[in-house]
């Protein structure tokens, strides 16, 4: 995928003959409602690291800190998905314990969160405030429990004059949304069931897996729908020919009456005739029973 034009590239040689930072790192506390966002968080970033991941310059991830202070490790945040375009993806995610600013050079150009109970005011306030701050161009937000922590299900915001302004969504009757990345191109999409990632251009998933039964599928329909015409073509074909042979019948058995009836007739002339001769030949004998001279 083509990466913005205006993010140079920064390529990552942090362990190049370096010396680490010595580095003190608390260990945070485990998030206890982390199950709730981990489905949504899957299907994204499954679904944009596919398809990224022929572009070596595009660094997808969900997990690790985005650290921002070389002199204090602690200063660091953990996004649930984000993104940097114009890095080398893969030293970063060969050479650096968690995304580094001060070796990556840059910060992440995208951000989104996932609410769950415990996280939503931290997403709302301190997250969007650092984001904000530290230049991150989008920060999404998505409550996939209907605005139960966010109070609203889903916001796109892009950074403007170092201000995040927000983007306007489409919300549709039958109650799903989605909204529309300038940064990514892309729109992300809830339907109340699932959460995906559309091609604005043909308002399909971008999910390869999905266009590729979806193709599978309507190549199947379209075989069926084939064979179903060839049989209908057969059974037209068929019933065709049994009208023909129907009208065929009907012919020869109307010849076949009419020749009947021409038999009768004649049969009834002939025996008409024949009874007129005998009544002639009759009438004569009893004629010449009657004349004096007879024999």
């Amino acid at each position: 995928m083509a990466m913005p034009k205006t993010i140079k590239k920064i390529t990552v040689n942090a362990l190049d003959n370096k010396v680490l930072p010595d580095i003190f790192y608390e260990d945070p506390e485990p998030v206890e409602d982390a199950l709730q966002q981990q489905p949504t968080l899957n299907r994204l970033t499954g679904l944009l690291l596919d398809y990224y991941k022929d572009d070596p310059e595009v660094f997808v991830m969900n997990a690790g800190f985005v650290s921002y202070n070389r002199a204090n490790g602690n200063e660091r945040v953990a996004p649930d998905c984000y993104i940097a375009f114009g890095v080398d993806a893969e030293g970063i995610q060969e050479n650096l314990p968690n995304f580094w600013i001060w070796e990556t050079g840059k910060i992440p150009d995208f951000v989104m969160e996932v609410a769950s109970k415990s996280t939503a005011a931290n997403d709302m306030g301190r997250k969007r405030d650092l984001y904000q701050r530290l230049g991150v161009a989008e920060y999404w937000r998505f409550d996939g429990r209907g605005g139960e922590y966010y109070g609203e299900i889903m916001v796109g915001e892009r950074l403007v004059d170092g201000e995040y302004q927000r983007y306007q969504l489409q919300h549709a009757p039958d109650g799903s949304i989605r909204g529309y990345s300038e940064l990514l191109d892309l729109e992300f999409y809830w339907d109340g069931a699932e959460f995906d990632v559309l091609d604005p251009r043909t308002g399909k998933t971008i999910d390869k897996y999905e266009i590729v039964e979806e193709a599978l599928l309507m190549e199947q329909e379209a075989h069926l729908a084939t064979e179903e015409r060839a049989r209908l073509e057969r059974e037209g074909r068929l019933m065709e020919r049994e009208e023909r042979m129907i009208e065929r019948e009907a012919r020869i058995t109307a010849e076949a009456q009419a020749q009947a009836e021409r038999e009768a007739r004649i049969e009834a002339e002939t025996q008409a005739r024949e009874a007129r001769e005998r009544e002639r030949e009759l009438l004569a004998e009893i004629e010449r029973l009657r004349r004096p001279n007879a024999d």
